[in-house]
């Protein structure tokens, strides 16, 4: 498994997506499951900023893993958010077979997620709740990814900021270093 970090905005989708397009892995994308469920309280609390409960992104998550059973990688954008999560994915390893090859944190700043976020327009990207996510995010990923260091998972920081295809390349490089990717 490789796992994407990175704010609203990253680029964690649009690079999730073109490599599992170019590896042929399977991109989980925790916020578009989300966004895809018919579930009005879930959708009621994205709306809000808010983190969906865990218990019930961990059922969709492990769900969509199991089902990718046959494919070489998958690439988890936007999960774990949490430490509850992040010991789920590591302590049911031998549930869904996976182990996490590599964490990729995408680096942007405030400034440029601002931007991209106002060109992209979804319902729930208002300045509020783009706030709040960055609140969320900057106060949950660290504790994340220090318990993520102490499993001896390899986590790279990547520069966010560029073209679609220069922050691809930085990301292809890491996976060439770790062998994961030719």
């Amino acid at each position: 498994m490789i796992v994407f970090f990175g704010p609203a905005g990253a680029g964690k989708s649009v690079q999730g997506q073109m490599l599992a397009a170019r590896n042929g892995w399977r991109w989980l994308s925790a916020g578009q499951m989300l966004r895809d469920t018919r579930d009005l309280e879930v959708i009621k609390q994205m709306q809000t900023g808010k983190l969906v409960d865990p218990q019930t992104v961990n059922e969709l998550m492990s769900d969509a893993i199991r089902r990718s059973h046959s494919v070489d990688n998958v690439i988890l954008d936007g999960y774990p958010r949490e430490m509850s999560q992040a010991k789920w994915l590591v302590e049911n390893r031998t549930h869904h077979g996976r182990d996490i090859k590599l964490v990729v944190v995408l680096e942007v700043p405030k400034s440029e997620l601002l931007k991209r976020l106002e060109v992209r327009g979804r319902i729930d990207d208002t300045p509020e709740v783009i706030d709040e996510r960055l609140r969320i995010y900057r106060t949950e990923i660290y504790p994340v990814l220090s318990y993520l260091t102490e499993q001896n998972v390899n986590i790279v920081h990547i520069d966010g900021v560029g073209t679609v295809g220069q922050v691809h390349d930085r990301i292809m490089e890491e996976l060439e270093a770790h062998g994961i990717a030719q």
